[in-house]
Parts: structure tokens; sequence; C-alpha cells
């Protein structure tokens, strides 16, 4: 169903999931505004690009008030921008763990919180947030970026039951590897131990190989679009044949024997 009239916000949407969401939500009939960290072109395949950084409380603000005051209203959040850490867990100091934290929950709460008002009044409002696999399984040396991400699906469960009552609905989309520029751009330990280096650049060449048969981003904005438009939506949305396959898994494949598994595909030993 076409949905003119009605605005989007997509965090992150320069390039990626985020840029092919906004423009999924664009061709249903939203009228989108795209956020990014930083400054690109103001128009981008019919999105509005205005700058934001979801660590910074004022620029959320001044992001939601743009909207208000140029479109009126705010009916769909996409929260998309994120960033990745590949590290064991040891090698983080608390100060990355908590930048990591800053953008892939507390962005999203920050964004979040700036729309609810909004929706409230409104009486009507769809909230997407965009987890991961990873917040359904554990990965070695993703140990800070799936709590992320396991933070962000308890946060955003809670949060539906919060809101239900108000016509807002928040729903989870949970994408496995996907083809965008997030591994080139992940972020690596800020002190790093040789004792982890030879298992560590494993999990990366192993990723990069992986990539090569990844979904694109266009079959996680399908779930955008699904998500933000259906009457019921649900809560979560796996996107990809890999995503669906892990979830089977997950939840029905016996505790060890999915850890023996993963460690062999990881390369470790048993």
């Amino acid at each position: 169903m076409r949905q003119d009239g009605k605005v989007a916000i997509v965090t992150g949407a320069a390039t990626g999931i985020g840029h092919a969401s906004a423009k999924a939500l664009r061709q249903a009939g939203f009228r989108v505004f795209g956020t990014s960290r930083r400054a690109v072109a103001s128009i981008a395949d019919g999105i509005t690009m205005i700058p934001c950084d979801v660590t910074d409380d004022a620029s959320v603000k001044a992001v939601v008030d743009k909207v208000l005051d140029t479109a009126g209203r705010i009916d769909v959040l996409v929260n998309n921008a994120g960033t990745g850490l590949l590290a064991g867990a040891e090698e983080s100091s608390v100060q990355q763990a908590q930048a990591l934290f800053d953008v892939n929950l507390f962005g999203v709460i920050r964004m979040t919180n700036a729309v609810l008002p909004v929706m409230r009044s409104q009486k009507a409002g769809r909230i997407v947030n965009i987890s991961s696999v990873m917040g359904l399984i554990p990965a070695p040396f993703s140990a800070l970026y799936s709590s992320t991400k396991h933070a962000l699906e308890g946060y955003s469960e809670s949060l539906d039951h919060e809101v239900r009552t108000f016509g807002i609905r928040i729903c989870l989309l949970e994408p496995a590897y996907t083809r965008t520029s997030f591994e080139q751009n992940m972020v690596l330990p800020d002190r790093g131990l040789d004792a982890y280096v030879p298992a560590r650049t494993r999990s990366s060449t192993l990723m990069r190989e992986v990539m090569k048969t990844a979904d694109s981003p266009e079959i996680v904005a399908e779930r955008v679009v699904e998500a933000a438009t259906t009457t019921s939506p649900r809560l979560r949305y796996t996107c990809g044949r890999m995503a669906r396959q892990v979830s089977i898994l997950r939840r029905f494949v016996p505790e060890r024997m999915f850890d023996k598994s993963l460690r062999k595909q990881m390369g470790l030993p048993a």
C-alpha cells in the first residue's frame, strides 16, 4: 500500500542498509529524511539528508525539530546507524566498549526518545530497529558488538509493550552478513594482544569470504518497508536465507551441538 503523506527518518542513510532502506521507503510513498554523521549531498535519490551524530543529544534534537518544522509529523523511525568491532573481549578497553554502546544502543535510545512524544501525540508510529543475528547467537571476537545487539533486543521488546497502548509498535530486524562497507569500516581493538591475533585473523578472513556471497542490502530494505507498513507487525523479522537458518538452528539445535558446529566453522579447537 502506498504511504503518501507519511514521513520516515532513517539514521545512517548515506550508504548500505540505511540508504537502501531510505530508497525503498521513498518508493513506497514516504517522504524520507536520512541522517549521516558526515555531511553528504542534501538531496539524494529523493531523500532529504541531514547531518546527525546519534551520540550527541543536541544533534538528535536538531534533526527531529527540522523534520517536524519541514513535514509536520513523523510516522516511522528506522534506527540503522551503527558501528562494528572485531576484537577479543579482553582486547578492548572499557572506553572502547562504551564508545560502541554509545552508537549502537544509546544512539537508538536517543533517537527513540526524541520521536516518541510526537508519535504519542499522533496516536500512531512505527520504530524499526536494525539488530543482527548477533543478537541471537554467540560469535568469537564479537563479544562487545553482540552485547550491543543483545541489549537492543531486550530494550526493543520491553519498549514495545510500553508504547503499544499509544498505537506505536517496535520492530526488530535481524540480518546476517550483508554486502555493505560495514566490515571495511569495522573498528579493531584498541589494545590488541598477541595471544588472540591468529584466531582473530582467521575470523576476519572468514568474514571476508562470507561477504562474497552475502545478502544485498535491498533484502533488508524490503523487510524494513514490510515492518514499517504492515497493519499487524511482528516483533522480529529475520532478513535473508542465512539469517533464517541461523535463527532456526539457535532455537532448536541442542546447545552443545550448536557450540561444536560454531567452533568448527570458525576454525577454533573443540
